[in-house]
């Protein structure tokens, strides 16, 4: 056989073959790749025997600190069910990470496989076409997004934090519903900061796991001696807000010109857009939203009711 013949039947064998892994007894085939982020793949996968698809979210960890904070994420997603949170439908782990001597472990998450996709590639075929989403539609879809937030915000027996609220985390189901996903930075909400230290780790965890352009003022400077509540999730919603209107967080264009997000989001600045298709009150709540100072920030409540306002008056407009 030459040369050309092998290697074509060596290619056609690698497109031939498809992963396969066993979650807990249920085969899956790999389809392709979805997607990545800082510490996880994400691939499509088949269930060998229903043919059903779903998203396969693979974290490898490669210390005991690793381990512990995936399958932390596993048991937030088994606590946490409401129909605008992405649901876990099986998970498991192999191996035992050890740092020491270079030893890894994998956490597999299998989720629902959300074909519509996400808020970000919405937003940006939207920005494409410089065609606004709808006002009626814009306060429908961060309603329902603060209903899975207000659910995260009621957990028991303490209040959790997403801690990493943005467009690319909000897929939507087959009738448009958003869902919250990715649950890899959800915390305690509130963490009393006691000493340099205390706010030094955590500035460092917000600086790892929660996304610049939607990062509340507070994780930026954390004060040595304070109170970090669930109103960090505030403020990305307030950022997630800004970005259904007008495609992006107020924060994007700073971080994508490679300027300093950090000062651009402690000096309260926030631009809009001269020819705004929104009426000033959809204006004063995503300020209302964005206060700098976390003890003047709204709770969700406070949000919802305000949002809810503006859609009953929408509704009344003739």
């Amino acid at each position: 056989m030459n040369t050309l013949g092998l290697t074509l039947i060596m290619k056609m064998g690698c497109f031939c073959t498809r992963e396969t892994i066993n979650i807990n007894g249920t085969k899956y085939t790999v389809k392709e790749h979805l997607g990545e982020g800082g510490f996880s793949t994400i691939d499509l996968v088949q269930n060998v025997h229903t043919k059903k698809l779903y998203a396969l979210k693979k974290i490898t960890c490669h210390s005991i600190e690793d381990q512990k904070i995936a399958l932390q994420e596993i048991d937030y997603y088994k606590k946490l069910k409401h129909p605008n949170l992405i649901e876990l439908i099986d998970s498991t782990f192999k191996g035992s990470a050890d740092i020491v001597v270079n030893v890894t472990s994998v956490v597999y998450m299998v989720l629902p496989y959300l074909k519509k996709g996400s808020l970000h590639d919405y937003l940006g075929l939207k920005s494409l076409s410089k065609d606004h989403v709808n006002v009626k539609e814009v306060l429908r879809i961060f309603n329902q997004i603060c209903e899975g937030v207000k659910f995260i915000h009621e957990a028991k027996p303490e209040p959790l934090a997403h801690r990493d609220i943005k467009t690319a985390n909000i897929c939507f189901t087959e009738s448009f519903s958003p869902v919250l996903m990715d649950f890899g930075s959800m915390a305690p909400a509130r963490v009393q900061v006691c000493g340099s230290t205390d706010a030094q780790r955590l500035q460092d965890i917000a600086a790892e796991r929660c996304s610049m352009p939607y990062r509340a003022p507070e994780l930026f400077n954390v004060e040595s001696y304070c109170v970090i509540d669930e109103r960090t999730d505030i403020w990305s919603l307030g950022c997630l807000l800004y970005a259904l209107c007008f495609f992006k967080s107020p924060f994007d264009i700073v971080y994508e010109r490679g300027d300093s997000v950090a000062l651009a989001v402690l000096s309260g600045n926030i631009p809009f857009p001269e020819d705004s298709p929104y009426s000033q009150d959809v204006i004063d709540l995503i300020r209302y939203i964005l206060r700098i100072n976390p003890s003047e920030r709204p709770f969700i409540y406070t949000v919802m009711e305000k949002t809810q306002f503006l859609r009953n008056k929408l509704d009344h407009v003739v």
